[in-house]
């Protein structure tokens, strides 16, 4: 009794879908999630972090339709390298326009942060950091990175220098292993993201 309870479990799970594989963090990505106590990204969803240091949670589960959308966008980037980072830039712009009415942050300003007493409807940096890195992650668990993988965050800030801190999402080009940010937090709503390199994002104000 108990095999055939066994085989009729195995197979209702092969109807339903194994569930989704925990994806490959390195420890510098899952301290991303474990810092606010959040899930990490699945192939199925992401937590949407808003409101400065993730104090407001919002989840987004991805549709079929949403799936096909992003497929269409990266396949633009197949060719090379350079195509790909302007085809993320793309599909960034999707993530910012897909969740601004739902979370309401499509008035959400340029370098936002405590000084802008509009939390509600903002990123800050680390926000932006958590939110980039969940998607890319996504995207590249899809399959739709070619040439490139997600790397680890990145960190700047030099008071001496003047340059406040600051933290961003970061693509690894696979051919030359370059690092280039991929940075939401310098641009407004529905505004292509900054992609550079990270020696040069590093030198910026």
């Amino acid at each position: 009794m108990s095999r055939i309870f066994l085989i009729a479990a195995f197979l209702a799970s092969l109807a339903l879908g194994a569930p989704a594989s925990a994806m490959q963090l390195s420890p510098e990505q899952n301290e991303l999630y474990t810092s606010v106590s959040i899930n990490p990204p699945s192939p199925n969803g992401m937590t949407v972090c808003y409101g400065f240091v993730c104090r407001r949670r919002a989840e987004l589960t991805f549709t079929a339709a949403d799936q096909k959308q992003l497929s269409q966008l990266m396949a633009a980037g197949k060719a090379s390298a350079i195509a790909e980072r302007a085809a993320v830039q793309k599909a960034v712009v999707w993530f910012d326009k897909r969740m601004g009415p739902v979370i309401g942050t499509t008035t959400r300003v340029a370098r936002a942060d405590i000084r802008n007493r509009a939390d509600a409807s903002n990123y800050d940096c680390w926000d932006a950091t958590r939110n980039v890195s969940s998607f890319l992650l996504v995207l590249q668990e899809w399959g739709l990175l070619k040439h490139h993988t997600v790397g680890n965050p990145r960190y700047r800030g030099n008071i001496l220098a003047m340059q406040l801190p600051h933290n961003t999402a970061v693509l690894t080009e696979k051919a030359s292993r370059v690092d280039w940010v991929v940075d939401m937090w310098t641009t407004r709503y529905a505004q292509p993201p900054d992609v550079m390199l990270v020696e040069q994002w590093l030198k910026e104000e």
